[in-house]
């Protein structure tokens, strides 16, 4: 139960004798007590005259009657009532114990004055409207702010990724690729499902550079979809594609390790021509050891067809395979390599005012990130020092 001090009494008091004895009134502007029985007690104690104080007049007959019909009806409550009439609750029990015992219902009469208690039943039902519009107003504000509140959380959110991603950017630049925070990978899955996020993959025009049957039946498919090779040169793959952007097209042509999907030579030109083809595998066939004489695998573009491919395979005791014509999962590890290539490097990224020199040297750049520094989640290292750890390469 609520307690009160001597100074919230005695202002109660005060109020009620300034304000003609309206009780509810009273506890409208104070805030307090939480009944009318209350505040009608303390001025029976505190005001001059004592219960004098509260019943100052006597209650017109009509108005006892509004006000019993208005209890009757739902309209206030028993309590209410007496605030308005200035009584304490129980004088509004007496009244209606009165007319049960006089068999009668409250009903109002014309000539007993009830203009009054009408007239305070208007203004307490206006009140109530008002204040249940007010209510409805502060909910429908505090759904908006619930709703904005979740819109700057989402944005916070976004902006706090994007933050990230700058400082990560930041550091790597700083540092070199792959310095950073040492994470999980199925860490970052899960917080880019939990964000929405999604990496930016796209379907582009797969180049081709098959001209029909040329120089002769075409090498048997020896690989035969597999790309498992138990040691380094034992297998490779190839194959050109296509990047297009403002400045022009570009044009990659690796050769693929598939001991562990290191890239070990490269070329980069604006044309797909014998030469892009040819220089890229004299580059790799120069990385080869004594006795290791690996299959090149491709699939039937006219580069590997050509007299000068074949002659630099021959030269270095290579032993050419090729895909059937028009089959991509045929040479499914070249087409996994640029697939990575591409969603990491190029898709959904705007070279708007790249030079085309400047893109060959980014990609080139990108090619020497990927087989010295980018970690594969297998060996959970670089290619590269995977193999200096297990002493492949000096």
């Amino acid at each position: 139960m609520a307690s009160y001090t001597w100074e919230q009494k005695v202002r109660a008091v005060e109020r009620y004798l300034s304000c003609g004895g309206r009780a509810l009134d009273v506890i409208r502007e104070l805030g307090y007590p939480r009944c009318v029985g209350s505040l009608l007690r303390w001025v029976r104690a505190m005001a001059p005259g004592g219960r004098e104080a509260v019943r100052r007049r006597p209650v017109p007959r009509g108005v006892r009657e509004a006000l019993l019909e208005a209890c009757a009806s739902g309209a206030m409550t028993q309590t209410e009532a007496a605030g308005l009439a200035g009584v304490d609750p129980s004088a509004v029990a007496h009244w209606k114990r009165r007319m049960s015992l006089e068999g009668r219902e409250p009903v109002m009469r014309d000539g007993d004055a009830p203009m009054d208690a009408r007239v305070e039943l208007e203004r307490v039902h206006v009140e109530l409207e008002r204040a249940r519009a007010e209510l409805e107003r502060t909910r429908a504000e505090l759904a908006a702010l619930a709703a904005g509140l979740e819109r700057d959380r989402a944005e916070s959110r976004e902006l706090g990724i994007e933050l990230a991603l700058r400082r990560g950017a930041l550091e790597l630049a700083g540092k070199g690729r792959g310095a950073g925070i040492v994470v999980s990978a199925k860490r970052v899955m899960r917080l880019m499902t939990r964000h929405g996020l999604v990496p930016p993959l796209k379907r582009a025009r797969r180049y081709s550079s098959y001209r029909g049957e040329i120089g002769g039946e075409a090498p048997a498919n020896l690989v035969n979809r597999d790309f498992h090779a138990e040691a380094p040169n034992r297998l490779w793959v190839t194959d050109i594609t296509e990047f297009r952007i403002p400045a022009g097209k570009a044009y990659l042509s690796p050769v693929i390790d598939c001991h562990d999907g290191m890239p070990v030579a490269w070329t980069i030109g604006t044309r797909p021509d014998a030469e892009l083809a040819n220089r890229m595998l004299r580059e790799a066939c120069s990385t080869l050891g004594d006795g290791e004489r690996p299959v090149i695998h491709s699939d039937r573009g006219c580069h590997y067809r050509w007299p000068g491919w074949i002659g630099i395979c021959e030269e270095h005791g290579l032993t050419r395979s090729m895909s059937a014509k028009g089959c991509s999962p045929d040479n499914a590890a070249a087409e996994g390599f640029f697939g990575r290539l591409k969603q990491e490097f190029f898709h959904e990224r705007d070279f708007t005012g790249v030079t085309m020199d400047e893109f060959i040297r980014r990609l080139d750049e990108y090619m020497v990130w990927y087989r010295d520094e980018r970690i594969k989640l297998e060996y959970g290292t670089s290619i590269t020092r995977r193999r200096h750890q297990l002493g492949l390469v000096a």
